[in-house]
């Protein structure tokens, strides 16, 4: 299926996990992908990854809270493909595990900064970019739902991108449609600290009602499908990949 010929999709945080199984995907979709992390190294193994399975990729080190990477990824971007037709905000921290009212400025102001601020400032810079039919689409987490011990500042974090997305949508309307998708729990390098725990594994797989983690093919297929035409009449709504977690709020 090549939903997404001709597209050319960015993808923050796309050098593993989740972000590298949504770009992928975009790719096998027929979608060129430009891919970013902050680690240059991280950005050449990956795109060397994608381009054996014959995706047409491009890779850029990007950090979401800086300024100037975020403008030299949507530069080389349009220098390369000369337009933006999908933008997937993927990049996320949680670089502490204490509760709200345990956790320092410093670490509220990062985690802040690079799951909403970062968010908000991609989709500003590219903005002006996007056409007709376009599409942006936000990684959430289930938590946004139901914070998780250890991830209570996090979940907060992610349950903002539901109203941004509402918001965005509504802002970008009726050329760019805006829509979030909210990971259950997939085995990443990002989660390893909590599924490493095979008690905590169980009890999360147990807590699905098919039985087990996600994927993430699970979660590109997803991303695939909302900024493809199949959804042309989906906007401001968040998609929930959670395998039956209970997810409204």
């Amino acid at each position: 299926m090549k939903r997404l010929e001709g597209k050319v999709a960015i993808v923050t945080a796309s050098t593993q996990g989740i972000g590298f199984g949504i770009a992928e995907r975009l790719g096998r979709e027929g979608a060129a992908v430009v891919i970013s992390s902050r680690r240059q190294r991280n950005v050449d193994e990956a795109v060397e990854k994608l381009r054996a399975k014959g995706i047409e990729v491009t890779g850029v080190v990007c950090h979401v809270a800086n300024a100037q990477h975020r403008k030299n990824l949507i530069t080389k971007t349009i220098e390369k493909y000369k337009n933006i037709d999908i933008i997937v905000s993927n990049a996320a921290a949680n670089p502490s595990i204490e509760g709200i009212l345990a956790s320092e400025e410093s670490v509220i102001d990062k985690i802040w900064e690079i799951n909403v601020k970062g968010s908000i400032l991609l989709i500003k810079d590219t903005a002006p970019y996007l056409k007709k039919g376009s599409s942006v689409i936000f990684v959430s987490s289930i938590t946004a739902y139901h914070p998780s011990e250890s991830m209570f500042m996090y979940g907060v974090t992610k349950t903002a991108l539901l109203g941004l997305t509402k918001a965005l949508a509504a802002e970008m309307a009726p050329d760019t449609r805006v829509n979030c998708i909210a990971p259950g729990f997939v085995p990443t390098h990002f989660s390893n600290f909590l599924l490493s725990n095979e008690a905590i594994k169980n009890e999360i797989e147990n807590r699905t009602l098919v039985k087990r983690l996600g994927t993430v093919d699970d979660i590109g297929a997803a991303a695939a499908f909302l900024a493809s035409d199949d959804a042309s009449y989906i906007t401001g709504e968040t998609l929930v990949v959670a395998g039956g977690v209970p997810s409204r709020l």
